[in-house]
């Protein structure tokens, strides 16, 4: 489902824009609404991310937004009653981005079938390596995507690999390191996400980590079918600026078309 949806969106000669939101942050109770506050700005997808206390993929921005959600009550129950709420609302597709500890915690195959009972779509889990993907998502349903991710230190042996298992498309970190907006990418950077959408045959690809506005997107779309975009927005939403995490979204959106 993921997949032709961003086809969709490409075939109008159009980027995809992805967006992720921690729930439950900045306001429990008010996530939903802010949700669809951005799609409705033109997030072509949401990422919702399911706070943890070590979040070794994100950044400091990221990580904050978290531990806020967490010290709010936010449990991974919440999580997907936020995206029955959504789902509710929306037919674009939904994708939760989590660590394996929650998951784990919350029971495997009951995250696994609720996720798809509350309109789920796809499942972005960074902890879990290529090594691990078959004994941790044994037992998914077919229609809930597991999404792999690529490096810059990813060969091409593994780029295929994550090719040959990932569903739904395949998430192309831009850079060594972890979550954060940046002011712009290096040739070195740009040449390394050439090469890994030269690899990718079986997928879509989205380029994700650094992305902090119009100027750094229009950097990678030569490269790519589609942008995530999650710091730049979270900062916003930090400083109490929603309105602004919102018009960063219809900023962004405008760039992709």
């Amino acid at each position: 489902m993921i997949k032709e949806y961003i086809e969709s969106v490409n075939r109008r000669g159009d980027k995809v824009l992805s967006v992720f939101l921690t729930a439950g942050f900045p306001v429990k109770e008010d996530f939903v609404s802010l949700a669809l506050k951005v799609l409705d700005a033109g997030a072509d997808m949401l990422e919702i991310g399911i706070p943890f206390s070590d979040p070794l993929a994100d950044g400091p921005v990221i990580q904050q937004s978290s531990q806020s959600a967490i010290n709010n009550g936010v449990t991974t129950a919440d999580v997907l009653r936020f995206a029955a709420g959504i789902r509710a609302k929306t037919d674009k597709p939904l994708i939760l981005m989590g660590y394996g500890n929650p998951v784990l915690n919350y029971g495997r195959e009951k995250f696994f079938n609720d996720a798809a009972t509350a309109g789920v779509n796809g499942l972005i889990i960074p902890d879990v390596p290529l090594e691990e993907y078959n004994d941790f998502f044994t037992g998914k349903p077919d229609d809930l995507e597991a999404i792999m991710l690529t490096t810059p230190q990813s060969g091409d042996a593994r780029i295929r690999e994550i090719d040959s298992v990932s569903k739904g498309f395949v998430y192309c970190v831009s850079v060594s390191g972890t979550t954060g907006a940046r002011s712009g990418f290096s040739e070195s950077e740009l040449s390394s996400l050439e090469h890994t959408r030269q690899k990718i045959v079986g997928n879509k690809m989205l380029v994700g980590f650094g992305i902090s506005g119009p100027e750094t997107a229009k950097q990678v779309l030569p490269y790519c079918d589609g942008i995530i975009v999650g710091s730049a927005v979270i900062k916003r939403l930090l400083d109490g600026d929603i309105d602004g995490a919102v018009g960063l979204v219809a900023m962004l959106q405008e760039v992709l078309v």
